[in-house]
């Protein structure tokens, strides 16, 4: 079977479940639902696209890293609540994909006001990867197939794009971003193909 190389987001939950062991369970104490930490993080990502599109630079890049960590705290919750369910996974799922795209809308928009045509164009390949790279892995689940492998996964993204806010390297990050979402999404074909050959 091939094997699944270790991501970023592995490595973060490896060296962060101390604080949020602890901060879930603080929270699932307050009774606090972990679909509403999925729809608090995804708002404040709006906001941070919103914040962006406006030319508010600095106010987005800290919106949208604060909105990082209610994506690990709203899993966690469910697991220490007991409120682990089938919808509160693919609301979560689906809050992401949102949470991403609105960031790059705002980025999107401030590139047309400013005509960087060369942005806009990578605004929508990386957002055309991002959503490849999600979409190459449901599939495989659905086909009863483990796809989690690949380089840029939502946490690396998630980096570059803070990263990115905060320097204002926008065409440095979105070349970054453009070319390793798809390769990723090249990298989840040829896992799913060689899995699919050893059946």
């Amino acid at each position: 079977m091939a094997r699944e190389h270790r991501t970023l987001t592995d490595w973060v939950k490896l060296r962060t479940g101390f604080i949020v062991g602890p901060l879930a369970s603080l929270l699932s104490r307050t009774g606090i639902h972990p679909n509403l930490l999925s729809i608090a993080g995804a708002l404040l990502a709006l906001f941070a696209g919103i914040a962006v599109a406006a030319d508010h630079l600095v106010a987005g890049a800290w919106l949208f890293l604060v909105s990082g960590p209610f994506d690990a705290l709203d899993g966690a919750v469910a697991r220490t609540s007991g409120r682990v369910s089938p919808f509160g996974a693919f609301l979560d799922s689906c809050l992401d994909r949102y949470s991403e795209a609105a960031l790059l809308c705002g980025l999107l928009y401030w590139s047309v006001v400013r005509s960087c045509h060369g942005l806009v164009l990578l605004c929508f390949v990386t957002m055309f990867g991002s959503l490849m790279v999600s979409y190459t892995r449901a599939r495989a689940e659905g086909l009863g197939m483990a796809c989690k492998t690949g380089w840029f996964t939502r946490m690396e993204r998630f980096v570059v794009i803070t990263i990115m806010l905060f320097t204002r390297q926008f065409l440095a990050g979105l070349v970054v971003l453009a070319l390793m979402t798809n390769m990723t999404a090249c990298q989840r074909m040829v896992h799913v193909y060689k899995m699919s050959r050893q059946g």
